[in-house]
């Protein structure tokens, strides 16, 4: 929708406008969130610190702390290790066992501390625990706590301190599950993925209005396109299909206005030539007669030879789905209806290569039957005449006209050799220009617009007209898109 109704100007202020808030968003909430952990975890060190000092002190354990004695039973089990059987703790539960140095001062002589940690799901890694000369045993409490404050846990903590009678710690107010502040950085990320992906769909949907309108302007003659093309997309595409519309739209009326002076110009041109004709008849000297009419069929020829080239220009004719096979086979056997030296060639299988798969690395082979139909999407009357404007050409320059059909899966290609031409490919190359034509233009009849109307209908259908000198003479070859 923000294509059809913006410029690509508004667009990309939009979209840069809306990547700096996502990513601002983005990093806000990831930047606090951190900052918000980071206190969470000095919380529970400050707090661990405390609890070490309270413990070898007595003095009033931190806030959110309180210390319990155990039961005589629970002390038993303790004693001789049987944690698992403490009361709030459980068979399953995963035990980490933290013994704590004293410290040694002149001063004064600490004692060991003992912590027994009972998780339902984690056992804590003590050896990425700080560890550094001079460091406290206060410290390396409050390094264990901060290591609570970093997990989802809500451990059950068990405390000896020298020969004193184990007691329960409960922090969970200080490091618990409940404890723990708002995590928003996998919503960051997801803003940030999110926001990634609909400007990158947004961009490559803008791209594609474009490609796609390229598209159907680059095979508009060849698929017999409309005549004008819906203005879809942002502003500026807008524009150029507006601006094409109007181009398609004068260059049309061109045609349509050059298509009906030439017709006029035939039409007029009928009378005349009638007369002339009859008045030719009454010439009593038969040579001059002879080439009076033959000017005469020329006129007229080369009237109707630029008709033709006009009509294809045109792109009158609707394509349609047709058998290349069928329609090649008609127009060599109307020519030898007649007694024309024109052959039809086997067509040789085809070997397609096969793709690589996960269970091969080598590709495979596959051979297509030369029976095979070949399908084209084509103008049937168009294909017919350039066809047969090159089976004319082949006979004019040589003896014979030897005609084959090749294709791939994209292209099918008409192969047309004459044999004893002396003319080369390159030769006959420069004559596709309009009204070009050779050296021998007092043997051969014609009007120099046979290769051009030829390559003016390849073109109509995506393909080229080539030339190519062969054992028996010259090869045109027309290459046409199947689909």
């Amino acid at each position: 929708m923000i294509g059809t109704l913006s410029s690509l100007r508004t667009i990309g202020l939009i979209l840069v406008s809306a990547a700096f808030l996502a990513g601002g968003a983005s990093v806000w909430l990831w930047t606090q969130s951190t900052a918000n952990w980071r206190d969470h975890q000095s919380a529970a060190y400050i707090a661990g610190v405390t609890l070490y000092d309270a413990l070898q002190n007595g003095t009033a354990p931190p806030a959110g702390v309180t210390l319990r004695a155990l039961s005589s039973e629970d002390q038993a089990f303790a004693a001789t290790g049987q944690f698992r059987q403490i009361t709030g703790t459980t068979s399953a539960s995963r035990l980490t066992i933290i013994p704590i140095s004293a410290d040694i001062t002149p001063q004064r002589v600490g004692a060991p501390l003992t912590l027994a940690i009972l998780s339902p799901d984690i056992t804590y890694n003590i050896a990425d625990l700080p560890n550094r000369d001079g460091q406290t045993a206060a410290e390396t409490t409050g390094a264990v706590t901060r290591k609570f404050a970093s997990f989802c846990s809500d451990p059950v903590v068990i405390a000896k301190l020298g020969d004193a009678p184990w007691l329960s710690i409960d922090g969970a107010q200080v490091w618990g599950c409940e404890a723990n502040p708002a995590d928003w950085r996998l919503l960051a990320v997801l803003l940030a993925a999110l926001s990634m992906v609909t400007m990158i769909t947004l961009t490559l949907n803008l791209s594609s209005d474009f490609t796609a309108f390229a598209d159907q302007l680059r095979n508009r003659r060849r698929l017999g396109g409309p005549t004008k093309y819906d203005a879809t997309g942002p502003q500026e595409l807008r524009e150029i299909v507006r601006a094409v519309n109007s181009y398609l739209e004068v260059e049309r009326d061109q045609l349509a206005s050059r298509a009906a002076v030439l017709s006029g110009v035939s039409h007029d041109l009928g009378t005349p030539a009638t007369r002339l004709r009859l008045r030719a008849a009454l010439i009593p000297d038969q040579d001059l007669r002879q080439k009076f009419e033959n000017d005469i069929d020329s006129m007229t020829n080369i009237i109707e030879s630029v008709l033709t080239y006009t009509n294809a220009e045109m792109n009158a004719e609707a394509p349609r789905k047709l058998s290349l096979t069928s329609l090649v086979d008609a127009i060599v056997a109307d020519y030898q209806d007649v007694g024309r030296p024109v052959m039809l060639q086997q067509a040789k299988e085809v070997i397609v290569q096969g793709g690589r798969s996960i269970f091969m690395s080598r590709q495979g082979q596959g051979v297509v039957p030369s029976e095979t139909d070949i399908i084209v999407f084509a103008r049937p009357v168009s294909l017919q005449r350039a066809i047969t404007n090159l089976i004319d050409n082949a006979l004019k320059y040589g003896r014979r006209a030897h005609v084959s059909i090749t294709a791939t899966a994209l292209t099918a290609t008409v192969v047309i050799e004459d044999e004893g031409t002396q003319t080369s490919a390159q030769d006959i190359e420069a004559l596709m220009a309009p009204f070009q034509r050779g050296e021998d233009t007092a043997t051969i009849d014609g009007h120099g617009l046979g290769l051009t109307i030829v390559a003016t209908i390849a073109k109509l259908h995506g393909g080229s007209l080539v030339f190519e000198d062969v054992s028996r003479g010259v090869a045109a070859k027309l290459e046409i898109q199947r689909n």
